[in-house]
């Protein structure tokens, strides 16, 4: 597929055949997003690939604010990927000094370069996803069994489309793009 076209053609998929996702098909795309570019190469972004149903359960139950939608996505989704990053490393010197003014919001963009990346390679081999953010960051770590001085950064639900989801309407570039 054509870069442009994995780009025109990706939709957030919010339903999913019972079909399982191989493991090698999840590395590949992981194999993939360990290319999207990060702070000085420091490649903090982690992946969790959740099968385990009860898991799931537990997640759509206690860790989604309440946002049935997301809760329904993960009860039906084969895989639930939870993306971590490794804290207070993308933004920072060695010595542990902020490069930027930016302080650790580096590493949400590294996990949303990597996290779209992973999208985008999903979509390649044929498979779906939607990207979620609203859960409780501590209780998704709690139940999922995060690693220490690691942080949830999203929640991709994925498995093999059931349907063709529709693209809503985009702004065209004049509406987003500014010269100076």
């Amino acid at each position: 597929m054509e870069t442009k076209d994995c780009i025109l053609t990706r939709r957030s998929v919010r339903r999913f055949t019972d079909r399982p996702v191989p493991h090698e098909t999840v590395r590949q795309m992981v194999s993939l997003a360990a290319y999207a570019p990060s702070w000085k190469n420091t490649q903090v972004t982690r992946y969790y690939a959740v099968e385990d149903q009860a898991v799931k359960e537990e997640i759509a139950d206690n860790c989604v604010l309440g946002f049935e939608s997301n809760a329904k996505i993960i009860r039906r989704c084969p895989v639930l990927m939870v993306i971590t990053c490794k804290h207070g490393i993308s933004g920072y010197e060695k010595s542990g000094e902020p490069t930027t003014g930016k302080d650790d919001r580096w590493e949400v963009f590294d996990s949303g370069i990597a996290t779209q990346t992973f999208c985008l390679a999903a979509h390649d081999l044929g498979l779906g996803t939607v990207i979620m953010g609203i859960f409780d960051d501590d209780k998704v770590a709690e139940t999922v069994g995060v690693s220490d001085g690691e942080i949830v950064a999203a929640l991709v639900a994925l498995g093999y489309p059931d349907g063709d989801p529709k693209a809503p309407p985009r702004k065209d570039a004049d509406a987003l793009l500014n010269f100076r």
